[in-house]
């Protein structure tokens, strides 16, 4: 099996990790970023990002790209595969790829990001990919002149229920509760979409179809219990992500809702590893901070591994 000694592992190819390939190439680190799908994360199937300082309005995809060729742009290793497995050490770690190549590494910056999480009702799973989606750009083209179902009250089901506006007759945006949680900008730019209707105060209960997919959801009320059903073709579902922890060893601390716990330096409670971005606990979950995180993380891997080598010259 194929054995490789590095510097720096970076797992994840999402705005956290180009970042910290960056900046690790920047401080001439020997580095390597490990990703298993297209690099880019969950911004790649972001439709507009208005957020990102500097850059007033830029699609997705195309703010992954510019992540991606600016990490290239240092000449950073990039490897298309899955990671199984991260081996803490004492004098170096390992990371296990899916193909059985073994990386030694002094340090490791987990950038695996999160995944959507599901409502866990009746029908999602049967009709996922048949009416049931969890990205209204990847998705939304197949809807259009249609009506569709969005459910969630964050930034991103805001913004996707007006993307969904400009291609669907209909939007049923879905909330749990009286008031939205995303960002006020948005939250006028929906109150003046007339293709949008509200279903405040309301959870999706049950989703239903048939062969050729969605045809409806039930909703209920969370004060009256009364139930109602909406037609429908589609459903989209944004109620938040988990983390993927899954590759987080055994020994790293993490919050009871699976987020790693960090220091400043996003290092976590095992010498030499590092989580950033959405893996990481902090106080909001955004692009630029994520960036932020990988910039901090290879920073701060830099350092420890400069001073690993040195001690181990001492020896």
């Amino acid at each position: 099996m194929e054995k490789n000694m590095y510097d720096l592992v970076i797992v994840g190819g999402g705005p956290a990790g180009l970042s910290a390939g960056i900046y690790a190439m920047r401080a001439a680190m020997n580095a390597v970023l490990v990703e298993k799908g297209m690099p880019g994360g969950q911004v790649a199937l972001t439709k507009d990002v208005e957020n990102y300082p500097g850059i007033e309005e830029v699609g997705g995809f195309e703010l992954c790209e510019k992540f991606l060729n600016h990490a290239k742009r240092y000449n950073l290793e990039i490897r298309e595969n899955e990671v199984a497995r991260v081996e803490p050490g004492v004098d170096f770690h390992e990371v296990v790829l899916a193909d059985g190549t073994r990386l030694d590494t002094h340090a490791v910056i987990l950038a695996a990001g999160g995944s959507a999480r599901k409502l866990g009702v009746p029908g999602e799973m049967e009709q996922y990919g048949k009416g049931v989606s969890y990205c209204a750009t990847c998705d939304g083209f197949f809807f259009r002149g249609k009506t569709v179902v969005v459910v969630g009250g964050g930034d991103t089901a805001l913004e996707d229920a007006l993307y969904l506006s400009k291609i669907c007759n209909k939007v049923y945006l879905v909330h749990r509760r009286e008031e939205f949680r995303g960002s006020r900008i948005l939250q006028q730019r929906v109150f003046a979409e007339p293709r949008i209707t509200l279903v405040l105060s309301s959870v999706l209960t049950n989703i239903a179809g048939n062969d050729q997919g969605v045809t409806g959801v039930t909703v209920q009320h969370v004060e009256s219990g009364e139930t109602r059903d909406i037609d429908t073709d589609g459903v989209f579902i944004f109620v938040g992500f988990r983390p993927n922890n899954m590759l987080v060893p055994a020994g790293v601390k993490m919050n009871a809702a699976g987020y790693v716990v960090t220091d400043e330096k996003c290092e976590t409670s095992l010498p030499g590893i590092f989580a950033v971005g959405d893996l990481r606990q902090k106080y909001a979950n955004q692009i630029v901070l994520a960036a932020a995180d990988g910039c901090v993380a290879a920073l701060a891997a830099a350092h420890f591994v400069e001073a690993r080598k040195a001690q181990a010259g001492r020896k």
